[in-house]
Parts: C-alpha cells; structure tokens; sequence
C-alpha cells in the first residue's frame, strides 16, 4: 500500500478514518461467527449433519482469512516489517483459506442438490463420515494452487528470504507470466467451480417444476441457496482480478489507488463472507432458532414452548 507520506492531511485523515471503520466491522464479523461456531458445537444435530459442517468450515476458514488480512493490513498501515521467509507463510495459508471457502461453497452446493434431486439417497450419501471426509478432500483440493504458488515463488534467491519488508503477495512475483500462471490456475478452478453449481442450479429447478405443497417450497428454498453461492463464487472470482486493477491505478494515482483498495476489500473480501451467515444463520430456520435460544439464554424455548 502506497505510503502514508505521500497524502496530505485531509486525505490522511479519511484513510485513517477507512482503517479504523475495516476495524470495526472485521471486528463484528468475528464476534458473529464465533457465536455462530459456538452454536453449531452447542447443539449435537448440527455437529453430526454434513451441511452444517460444511457451513462451520466455511466460517471457520473465512475468520481466519479475515483476520490474517487484517492483521496484514495493519502491518501495512504501520509500516511494520517482517522477514520474507514468514511473509510466503502467511500468504500461502491465506490463499489456502481462499480456495477452501470457495470449494465448500461448491460442497454445499452439491449437498443440496443431493437433498432435492435424490432425496432417498441423501442420508447414505451426506453422512458424517462422509462430512470428514469431503473436508479432507476440500483441504487436499484447495492445497493444489497453493502448491502451485510455492513452485512459483521458489524462484526468488535465499537471500530474499532474509530480507525485512512490508509483506505482501506482489513481492514474490518477479515476472509476468508467474501472475498470469496464478490467475490461470484460480480461474480455472473458479471455471470448474462455476459449472458445478450452474448444474446443479439447472437440475434443482426441474425438481422444483415437478414438485408440489411443501416439496416445492423446499426446492424453491434450495434454488435461492444455489444462486446466493453463486453470487459468493462470482465476488470471489473478481477478487482475483484486484491485485492487477490495484496495480494499473497505483501508476496513476497514489488516492484512487487506495480508494480503490479500500472499495475492494469491502466488496469482494468482506461482503462475500459476510453472505454465508446471513445463509445459514438468519434463512435456516432451525438454526436460527438455535441461536435466538442461546442468544436469549434459553428465554426463547420456554416462550415457544409454553
């Protein structure tokens, strides 16, 4: 990020202003998916149902996505270095988080195309067995373009390593085709990605054509839940394209370069994880009356109840 040196004092003040209010909402971010987290261990159903799981996976990789650019953006903000050697680390276990989210997306996505389209099957296919095990194969999958970028960055010399910069992903790309070689990889798999869930978007809106009464409110539901990640995966995908768009304007303006920063860290990195709570946590009916018990200290079963 361009030096805080270089602005005056008013435009120094709204960008301080910006790093304060980032604060502020990745702050209410964590509080709520601790909670949400909290309530999906409190309550034996959820830890034991494969979607639930692979909702509390995408909560937990998006907080720790969220908090490592966080702390990264502060760091930037302060000017504070680090050795290169840590900095690759923390760049390849944000990326991992990246793919990790996005992939799950896709994972869920296919359980609710198993729930609606081949509802019989649904219980011997989406077990909790094979919750852990789809969780392995989303690590494993989301551990390839990681792989990728390591092979990549391993073209810088050892002595680079060594060296204290401000950390940030451009630093270890010297050549132009390593950043073309990275975004092939990522919008391939965002291409695969998009695929899945374009299919099985196509073959739940014929089950919900064919269904009727509360078979067809539930396929209903289950098409808005598909095109809300789709929606996730499109924000993520444009995610990829910032660091070149960031990189144009930094030549041009040192303001709009960081305007522009700040509008794409809202829009692509915080509001696509800011999706999957509204999801799972406010549409899903029993958990969000899970969370209404424990947010209302038991109150609200007894109300309900009595």
């Amino acid at each position: 990020m361009a030096s805080n040196n270089s602005l005056n004092g008013g435009e120094l003040s709204r960008y301080d202003f910006r790093v304060v209010l980032v604060q502020v909402l990745v702050s209410v971010f964590l509080c709520i998916n601790l909670f949400l987290i909290t309530t999906f261990f409190m309550e034996a159903f959820f830890y034991t149902s494969m979607r639930y799981i692979l909702f509390a996976i995408t909560l937990l990789s998006d907080s720790l996505f969220l908090s490592g650019t966080n702390v990264l953006l502060i760091l930037d903000y302060f000017h504070l270095t680090m050795q290169m050697w840590l900095c690759l680390i923390i760049v390849i276990v944000l990326y991992l988080y990246v793919f990790v989210t996005s992939v799950t997306l896709t994972a869920m996505t296919l359980e609710r195309y198993v729930a609606i389209c081949m509802p019989l099957r649904h219980a011997e296919l989406c077990t909790t067995r094979s919750a852990l095990h789809c969780v392995l194969i989303i690590h494993c999958l989301s551990s390839v373009p990681c792989i990728v970028f390591v092979s990549i960055f391993a073209s810088a010399p050892l002595s680079f390593y060594k060296q204290h910069r401000v950390c940030s992903v451009e630093m270890f790309i010297f050549h132009r085709w390593q950043s073309h070689l990275r975004s092939a990889v990522s919008e391939f798999y965002f291409l695969i990605m998009c695929v899945v869930i374009v299919f099985s978007y196509v073959q739940i809106l014929k089950a919900a054509k064919a269904a009727s009464g509360e078979n067809k409110k539930s396929t209903g539901k289950g098409l808005r839940t598909v095109v809300v990640h789709g929606f996730q995966l499109l924000l993520c995908l444009i995610q990829l394209w910032t660091p070149f768009i960031e990189a144009a304007v930094l030549q041009i303006n040192v303001m709009l370069y960081i305007n522009i920063r700040y509008f794409n860290y809202i829009t692509f990195i915080l509001a696509p994880r800011c999706l999957s709570p509204l999801v799972y946590g406010l549409r899903d009916k029993r958990f969000f009356n899970a969370l209404k018990y424990y947010a209302l200290c038991g109150l609200y079963r007894k109300q309900s109840s009595g």
